[in-house]
Parts: structure tokens; C-alpha cells; sequence
């Protein structure tokens, strides 16, 4: 097994898949949404929308396109990150001109297209999945990749190390987010990145390990959407070597054991509970196709929503 070492007092990069809300009426909450985005942005964190937490596989096209547009009137300029997702069927060949539409529409609204995968991508022999990603950069000048295990979606798939590699040698990909809940899997990126191309930053998204960052992974997970301001308080205790990481990571990653057990996409229903207990949503309704979690969970969000105000 090989382990990178620690890194301390590093900088972490923090970005946040931003939940997307619903009223008790089956509609998405656009104020909601709104002031979660600039929520998480004055937190320090930059606002990843139209990822997983935000039913980036269930919403529709117009849907999708106003949470760019919700999502650049709020941050009025600042960075943010959407995914570019094409629909497949599992025996879809590639299909460019749907991932180009997508990219395009992203980087009109001023978003860095983070690459959803899809059947069609995720089938392409090795040679030819770089070639793709290669074509991206044709057309975006900055690109976050995604490699997403078949728990969080059916057409997900976990790039061997030498396929890795080959994103590392595309300028235009400036990273790539990792989740397929596996340290190890995630180390042996890291080293590999450390050795190939330092500036390319891992994006962990492994929920169940989100001190991750100790060895370098920078990130872009779901749970930090149910407590921006706290991630990014655990974020500056890391910076400035505080003792206080530990124990506010430790409550984190609680809450994210929690959230993030089976079924795991029940977690946004999670993310909702946790986010009316904040004060910060009206309903904690979720898209009508996602799991849901029992009524039975809010005592215990509660209990760690308490223990985290307790701590700072």
C-alpha cells in the first residue's frame, strides 16, 4: 500500500456541490437555491452546480439552464463550476456534439464545465476516452474531469491509473474529481499527480474520507452543501496548523457517514432535513424520482448540528 505524506498548513481548495432545492409543491425553490449559492461562495468555497447534488441526471434541459443563470446573476462574476451532462442509454455510442452543446452553454453563463461521464464516454476504449477529453479542451479553456463510481450512477466508471494519466497531460483539464469512495484508489492518484503534474488538483469526492485533504486532495464534495461556513472553518484551522481540524473534521465526517449510507443517493433528502433544521430551507421535499430518508433522521442531524455550533 502506498500512503502520500501528510501535507500541513496547505491551502486547500474547496468546492461545494450546491443542493437544489424543492417546495412542498414539486417545484424547484429559486430563492432558495439562490441563497445557497451566495451562501457558499461569501463561505469562501466556489458554488459546483448541476452535479449530483443538484439532480443533474433527473432535471431537465430548461431546468439546468436556470441554475446557470440563477447561479451568474448571484455570483456576479465570481468562479463556479456545472456539470456537463449528456443522457445515455448503456449501449450509446459517444456522442461529441451533445457534450460540446453542454460545455458551451456552461462557459456562456461563465461556469468551468466539470465533465459528467455517460455510457457513451465511459465505453470508449482508453485511446480513444483521451481523445475525447483532448477535444474538450478544443473548445474549453478550463475543464474539471469526473470519475464517479457506478454507487452514485449506473453509467459512472473508475479510470485505470494509466487512462489518469492521460487527463494529466491535457493542459486544459486543470483536475479532476474522484469518487469512488476508495483511499486508496485516491492516494495512488495523488502520487501519481505529484510526480506527473503538481498544479492538477484531485478533487476528492469521496464523502467517507473527507480529511483527504491532509494529503493533498483538494475537493468538491456533496456533504460540505449541508455546512459551507463549517468546511471552510475547518479549512483555515488546516492553513494555520489549529489543533481544532480534528475534532470539527471528526464531526464532519460524522455527518457524513450519516448521509452517505445506503441507499446513497437518499443523501440530498439528508442534505434537505439538515438544511430546514439550519433555518436556511422552508421544505425539506427532494426531486420526486430520488430516495428518501425517514423522518427518524432529523433528531440525529439535529444532535450534530448542535455539536457542531458547539464548536465555534
Amino acid at each position: 500500500m502506498h500512503i502520500p505524506s501528510i501535507i500541513p498548513n496547505r491551502k486547500i481548495a474547496g468546492y461545494s456541490a450546491i443542493l437544489l432545492p424543492f417546495t412542498s409543491r414539486g417545484s424547484v425553490d429559486w430563492d432558495a437555491y439562490c441563497a445557497h449559492v451566495a451562501r457558499t461562495a461569501e463561505a469562501g468555497l466556489t458554488p459546483a452546480v448541476n452535479m449530483d447534488t443538484g439532480y443533474a441526471n433527473l432535471i431537465d434541459e430548461k431546468t439546468r439552464e436556470e441554475v446557470l443563470r440563477c447561479t451568474r446573476d448571484t455570483l456576479s462574476g465570481a468562479d463556479f463550476t456545472a456539470g456537463a451532462f449528456v443522457s445515455s442509454q448503456s449501449n450509446a455510442s459517444f456522442d461529441a456534439a451533445a457534450y460540446h452543446r453542454q460545455i458551451e452553454l456552461i462557459q456562456a453563463y461563465g461556469g468551468i464545465p466539470t465533465i459528467f461521464q455517460s455510457f457513451g464516454l465511459t465505453n470508449l476504449p482508453s485511446d480513444q476516452l483521451i481523445a475525447a477529453y483532448t477535444n474538450f479542451g478544443q473548445i474549453a479553456p478550463r475543464f474539471i474531469a469526473f470519475e464517479l463510481g457506478t454507487m452514485f450512477a449506473p453509467f459512472g466508471k473508475i479510470y485505470d491509473l494509466e487512462t489518469y494519466k492521460g487527463l494529466l497531460g491535457i493542459k486544459e483539464c486543470i483536475g479532476a474529481k474522484h469518487s469512488s469512495l476508495s483511499r486508496q484508489l485516491e492516494w495512488d492518484r495523488l502520487i501519481l499527480r505529484d510526480k506527473v503534474r503538481p498544479d492538477f488538483k484531485v478533487f476528492t469526492g469521496n464523502d467517507l474520507a473527507i480529511d483527504m485533504v491532509m494529503y493533498g486532495s483538494d475537493y468538491l464534495l456533496g456533504i460540505s452543501t449541508f455546512a459551507p461556513d463549517y468546511f471552510a472553518v475547518r479549512d483555515k484551522y488546516w492553513l494555520e496548523g489549529d489543533p481544532r481540524f480534528y475534532e470539527l473534521n471528526d464531526i464532519l465526517q460524522y455527518l457524513g457517514f450519516f448521509a452517505f449510507r445506503n441507499p446513497v443517493p437518499a443523501y440530498k433528502h439528508t442534505a434537505a432535513q439538515f438544511l430546514k433544521l439550519r433555518g436556511w430551507l422552508q421544505c425539506d421535499d427532494t426531486h420526486p424520482q430520488s430516495p428518501l430518508r425517514p423522518e427518524t433522521d432529523i433528531p440525529i442531524l439535529q444532535n450534530i448540528l448542535t455539536q457542531l455550533e458547539s464548536l465555534t
